[in-house]
């Protein structure tokens, strides 16, 4: 990294926990005070959230100038339509791109979280409360999607007029289509 002479990997270490950076001398410190008894901020605080800070308040206070060289800087391309919108929806564009939480979100699932046929193995006895050596245990144990249809629905909404729900939720065998009618067991429903 530019300027602070330390390596990508090193600083994502020094971020976390009692460390400092002391601008002056360049050095990094286990103490929050220098030897001039100025006082420093954590990593964290100094390269990732005050910058995140300066940038709020250069677009939320309508900085152009400022917020142009953040933008550069940070590599972040606005289209004509984002950059003539309200302060607010302006810097909702900016933080998508700046920080694009659905991408990460999904990237750690991926990475660590294990395939629905890699954890119904050894958590289908949590899941299922009936015989643990039935067609339907053995359904979710295998992740079939030929077997008998078993999903946990998550969330229900009823639709404008209440003749009909739609289901979220989690198929752990078998295979649901749009429309297909399906029977409800209620929380209290035991095999």
């Amino acid at each position: 990294i530019p300027g602070i002479g330390v390596e990508e990997e090193k600083l994502v270490e020094r971020l976390w926990g009692d460390n400092y950076f002391d601008p002056k001398t360049k050095r990094w410190l286990k103490n929050s005070r220098t030897e001039d008894g100025t006082e420093l901020k954590r990593a964290f605080v100094q390269f990732v959230l005050d910058p995140i800070y300066q940038l709020f308040d250069s677009v939320m206070n309508e900085k152009a100038e400022k917020t142009e060289k953040m933008l550069t800087s940070l590599n972040i391309q606005l289209k004509v339509d984002e950059r003539n919108q309200l302060p607010k929806r302006m810097l909702k564009s900016i933080m998508q791109k700046f920080i694009p939480a659905s991408e990460a979100l999904l990237e750690m699932i991926v990475v660590h979280l294990p395939s629905p046929a890699v954890a119904q193995r050894y958590r289908a006895d949590m899941l299922y409360s009936g015989p643990k050596d039935d067609r339907y245990c053995e359904a979710i144990r295998n992740c079939d999607p030929a077997g008998p249809l078993i999903m946990y629905v998550s969330k229900m909404v009823s639709t404008s007029d209440n003749s009909r729900f739609y289901a979220f939720g989690r198929v752990f065998s078998g295979t649901i289509r749009s429309g297909q009618k399906s029977r409800i067991m209620g929380s209290n429903y035991e095999p």
